[in-house]
């Protein structure tokens, strides 16, 4: 039977479920609802290439002609503002309406914004769409001190493409180190001491209580009353998934949308993923909104199919050093770790096993190992007949190269 499926939402979740939809559903016409003027893209490369020259093609995620060859319409720069559930009916901001037969939420999440005085003055930005990084390369030529506030992996990126440009770089963090989430705290320091290597001053523990200067922003204070320089401000404190469209509708929300296993909110034929969706605990990582998006899409077309989590990995090259971090890193989760790191302290590598898996790793300075670190923790394979008290990083390596 020929359905009308509407998405709302242009992300890696929504593309994903288009996907998963055609696999089982060739006919059914598809209404892709997108609030910016781009063709969905890499989002997760913004802050990569920070001043590189924007190509919007070299960013997408799928060509242009895929969306016409999959009977997908899309609404570009048009944002979905209501949804009526029991007219089956999505209401844009434009005041068109599109009936559907099955709804998929994927709008995402937004920066959170933090509560400083003066957050709102020029030259205060936060990246979270293609026309942000616009606007900071049009304004940043003749800005000379950045202040990034917030040190993950986000604004570590900017950070570093913002000393590559020869600006004056601070990183205030409140943790007292950086991504605690992703390192412990050996990986942390040695993080800390690349970023600072190269110029970057960063404020651990340090909190932002004020933006300085008249309309445009000259300076800020933290906390404890320390001035901080900076004609430039980037923030990256978190996101909030978008929930809006859901009041006034018998959908479920929480953090986010609630899910269950099969991308299901409590509203009939109505299915969220991604950001704006919360299935155990609220994660915005881009691999889990791709399978999450899948699942979605194979349930809405027909299929019956499970979510049952991602492993989460961290990727990033900055400060002139690689960081990679993947699934458990819980210094009480494991049963036994093995450590290495070299004289220079620019290589660094841990992984945690637990009942002879391993759950997480975490390697710094050197990426050949990655891959193969991240199919047995994948395949959670158990590692029989290894004696994890007598045996190296490299030695470990080189048995999983052998059973793989």
């Amino acid at each position: 039977m020929n359905y009308k499926i509407v998405i709302i939402g242009g992300g890696v979740a929504a593309v994903n479920a288009i996907k998963g939809i055609r696999e089982h559903d060739k006919v059914s016409s598809i209404h892709l609802v997108h609030n910016e003027d781009f063709y969905p893209y890499y989002r997760i490369r913004l802050t990569k290439n920070l001043f590189d020259k924007v190509n919007i093609d070299q960013l997408l995620l799928q060509k242009k002609e895929w969306y016409q060859d999959n009977n997908v319409t899309l609404y570009l720069g048009r944002k979905a503002v209501s949804i009526n559930t029991k007219e089956y009916l999505v209401t844009l901001d434009n005041g068109d309406k599109l009936d559907y037969t099955s709804l998929l939420l994927a709008n995402g999440a937004s920066n959170f914004v933090p509560a400083i005085e003066g957050i709102n003055k020029y030259n205060v930005y936060s990246i979270r769409y293609l026309t942000d990084v616009i606007d900071i390369k049009s304004h940043s030529s003749d800005k000379n001190s950045v202040l990034c506030i917030g040190g993950g992996v986000q604004n570590l990126e900017a950070a570093w493409v913002m000393c590559s440009q020869g600006k004056r770089v601070t990183i205030a963090e409140f943790m007292d180190r950086l991504m605690p989430r992703q390192l412990d705290s050996k990986g942390s320091e040695l993080l800390k001491k690349a970023v600072e290597n190269s110029g970057t001053k960063i404020l651990l523990g340090t909190e932002i209580t004020k933006l300085t200067g008249g309309d445009k922003v000259s300076g800020a204070q933290t906390k404890a009353g320390q001035l901080v320089e900076c004609d430039m401000v980037i923030y990256s404190v978190g996101v909030r998934a978008n929930i809006d469209i859901c009041k006034d509708t018998p959908i479920k929300v929480n953090r986010g949308v609630i899910v269950d296993d099969h991308m299901r909110t409590s509203a009939n034929n109505i299915y969220a993923a991604g950001d704006v969706a919360e299935f155990d605990r609220y994660s915005g990582l881009w691999t889990i909104a791709m399978e999450q998006g899948k699942i979605a899409g194979q349930n809405i077309g027909g299929n019956d199919v499970s979510f049952t989590g991602v492993v989460p990995v961290t990727n990033m090259n900055a400060f002139n050093l690689s960081v990679f971090s993947i699934g458990n890193i819980d210094e009480d989760s494991f049963t036994h770790t093995l450590i290495e790191s070299s004289e220079d302290e620019k290589i660094y590598k841990r992984i945690f096993i637990k009942d002879n898996i391993i759950i997480g790793a975490i390697m710094i300075g050197e990426n050949k190992d990655n891959n193969i670190i991240k199919k047995f923790i994948d395949k959670n394979t158990i590692l029989a007949d290894i004696d994890f008290t007598n045996i190296s990083v490299e030695e470990f390596i080189s048995h999983l190269r052998s059973i793989q």
